[in-house]
C-alpha cells in the first residue's frame, strides 16, 4: 500500500472531483461532506509521504510500471512533501470555511464549486509531485482552468478579471510549453532527472538558452513576478472569498516551486550563474517587485486589494532568496514559501469571515471591529505581525535567512530592500489594526447593531464568525506562531535536503 502513495496522492482528489457532481445531483447535502472527506484523505496521504521520505529518503514512482525516460515518473523528495503538506493542509482549511460561505453565496451550485475546488487541489498537487516536464504542463493547465472558473464566480468585475487572467496565463503556459519542446528537440527526453544528466553538455546550445528563457518568463507570469503581475490584483480581489482563500496562498507558491525545480534540478547552479546571468536579472526584478508591491499596497483602500499587492512583494522575497545563489538564501526562499502560504491563507480566511458577515472591505469602515469579531481580529493581528517580520511568528525566521543570504552574497541593496519592505508592511498593517482597535465604530453592514452606553460611546454587539469559519482561522494563526520556533527543526529535517549540495 505504501508503494502506491504517490499515485493515490493524485488519484484520490481527481476521482473525488469526478464523483462530486454525481453525488450532488442525487444528494446535494452529501456533496460537501464527500469533498471534505476527499481533502482530509489527501492531507493524510501527504503526512504519510512525509514520514516515509524523512525515514527512507526520496521516492520514485513509475506510472504503469513504465521506467523513465519513456514513462512518466512521480518524484517525491523532501521539497515535494513540504509542498504537498501546504497544498492539502491549506486546501482543507479553506474548504472548511468555504462550506458555510458557499451555501449562502451560491445556493444550488455547491457541488460545482466543490468539483472545481478538488480539481484545483489535484492540479497543484500534480505540479509538485511529477518528475516529467510535459506532465507538469498538464497539471499546470488543470490548476489554471479550475482557477479561472473559480475566480469567474466572484463579484462584479470578476468576468473581466478572469478574461485578463486567461489571456496572460495562457501566454505563460505557452512559454513553458515552448521551453519543453525545445528541450525535447535537443535531448529527446522529458524526464527531469534524465534532463539533468543530459543538459550539462548542451549548456551553450542556443536552443537550450532559448528554452530556459521561455521557462523563466512563463513561470514568472504564473508567479506574478513584477512586471508580469498585472493579472493578479484584479483576479484575486474579485474572486469569491472561498476561492481566494485557496488560490491566493498556493498558486504563486507552487509556481515558485517550479522555478526552483527548473533552476536547481533540471539545470544546475553553474548554468544559472555562469552561462546566463539569470540570477542577477531575477535579483533586481525582485528588488523592484518588493518596492513597487509595497508602494502600490499603500495606495489601496480595499483591504483585499491591499493584500494582493503585498503578495507581489512577497513573491519578490522568494525570488530574491533564489537569486543570491547560496545556502542561506535558498533556505530562506523555501522557508518563506511555507511561511508566506500560511500567512496569506490566514489573512484571506479573515477576509472570508468578514465577507460572510457583510462587513465591507474598505479600511476606513473597520472601526471597532475588534469588539465585534475579537477572535477573528486577533488572528489577523498574528498574521499581520508575522508579515512585518516580528518574532516569534514564522515570518521573522524566513526573512532572517533571506537577509543572511543577501549579506553572504554581498548584495547590500537586496538586504536593505528587505528591511525597508518590513517597515512598509508595518505601516500597511498597523493602519488596519489602528482602525479596528482604536477608531470608533464604523458601518459594518446593514445589520450591525450598536447601542449608546450613556456616555456617548457605542457598545458594539459581538457578532463573531460561525465556528465552522472561525476554526480554520484560529488554526492558521496558531500554526504561524508554532512554525516560528520550530523553523530550525523544519530546516534540518526537510529544507536542508532540498538545497543543492553545491551550496
Amino acid at each position: 500500500m505504501t508503494a502506491q502513495l504517490p499515485a493515490l496522492q493524485i488519484a484520490i482528489p481527481l476521482l473525488g472531483a469526478f464523483i462530486t457532481p454525481l453525488i450532488g445531483w442525487h444528494r446535494p447535502r452529501l456533496a460537501g461532506l464527500w469533498a471534505l472527506a476527499v481533502l482530509a484523505g489527501a492531507a493524510a496521504l501527504a503526512v504519510a509521504l512525509l514520514m516515509q521520505v524523512t525515514a527512507h529518503g526520496p521516492i520514485s514512482y513509475h506510472l504503469g510500471n513504465w521506467a523513465p525516460p519513456w514513462g512518466i515518473a512521480y518524484a517525491v523528495d523532501h521539497l515535494t512533501v513540504l509542498m504537498l503538506l501546504l497544498i492539502t493542509g491549506i486546501g482543507l482549511m479553506a474548504f472548511l470555511q468555504a462550506r458555510p460561505a458557499v451555501a449562502v453565496s451560491m445556493p444550488g451550485r455547491e457541488p460545482y464549486f466543490y468539483t472545481l475546488f478538488l480539481l484545483q487541489v489535484t492540479g497543484l498537487s500534480g505540479i509538485v509531485i511529477t518528475g516529467d516536464m510535459f506532465n507538469l504542463f498538464v497539471f499546470l493547465e488543470i490548476s489554471s482552468l479550475s482557477g479561472y472558473a473559480l475566480i469567474a464566480l466572484g463579484e462584479d468585475g470578476a468576468p473581466l478579471a478572469t478574461f485578463n487572467y486567461i489571456i496572460i496565463g495562457t501566454v505563460g503556459a505557452c512559454f513553458y510549453l515552448l521551453g519543453v519542446g525545445y528541450l525535447y528537440i535537443v535531448t529527446g527526453s522529458l524526464n527531469m532527472a534524465d534532463l539533468a544528466n543530459l543538459l550539462p553538455a548542451l549548456y551553450h546550445s542556443k536552443v537550450v538558452l532559448v528554452a530556459f528563457a521561455f521557462f523563466t518568463v512563463g513561470v514568472a507570469i504564473k508567479m506574478g513576478l513584477f512586471p508580469l503581475h498585472t493579472w493578479m490584483p484584479d483576479a484575486y480581489t474579485t474572486a469569491p472569498a472561498p476561492a481566494s482563500a485557496l488560490i491566493a496562498p498556493l498558486m504563486t507558491k507552487v509556481a515558485a516551486y517550479v522555478m526552483i525545480r527548473i533552476m536547481f534540478t533540471v539545470f544546475r547552479p553553474e548554468f544559472d550563474i555562469g552561462v546566463i546571468p539569470v540570477a542577477t536579472i531575477l535579483g533586481w526584478m525582485a528588488v523592484i517587485a518588493i518596492l513597487v508591491g509595497g508602494i502600490k499596497a499603500l495606495a489601496q483602500t480595499d483591504l483585499k486589494r491591499m493584500l494582493t499587492y503585498i503578495m507581489v512583494a512577497e513573491v519578490g522575497y522568494i525570488v530574491m532568496g533564489i537569486s543570491v545563489m547560496n545556502r542561506p538564501g535558498l533556505t530562506g526562499a523555501i522557508l518563506h514559501i511555507m511561511n508566506d502560504a500560511c500567512m496569506v491563507a490566514c489573512l484571506f480566511l479573515v477576509i472570508g469571515a468578514l465577507a460572510h458577515k457583510g462587513i465591507p472591505r474598505t479600511i476606513s469602515e473597520l472601526g471597532s471591529l475588534n469588539r465585534k469579531m475579537p477572535f477573528t481580529m486577533a488572528a489577523f493581528v498574528v498574521a499581520a505581525l508575522s508579515m512585518c517580520g516580528l518574532p516569534p511568528a514564522c515570518g521573522f525566521f524566513s526573512k532572517w535567512y533571506l537577509v543572511q543570504g543577501t549579506v553572504a552574497a554581498g548584495q547590500w541593496v537586496f538586504a536593505g530592500t528587505l528591511l525597508v519592505s518590513s517597515l512598509i508592511n508595518a505601516v500597511l498593517f498597523f493602519r488596519v489594526i489602528e482602525k479596528a482597535y482604536l477608531a470608533p465604530g464604523g458601518g459594518h453592514g446593514h445589520d450591525d447593531q450598536q447601542h449608546d452606553d450613556g456616555h456617548g460611546t457605542a457598545n458594539v454587539v459581538r457578532d463573531e464568525a460561525p465556528a465552522a469559519m472561525l476554526a480554520p482561522i484560529l488554526i492558521m494563526a496558531a500554526l504561524i506562531l508554532v512554525l516560528g520556533p520550530f523553523s530550525g527543526t523544519i530546516i534540518d529535517a526537510v529544507i536542508s535536503h532540498a538545497v543543492p549540495a553545491a551550496f
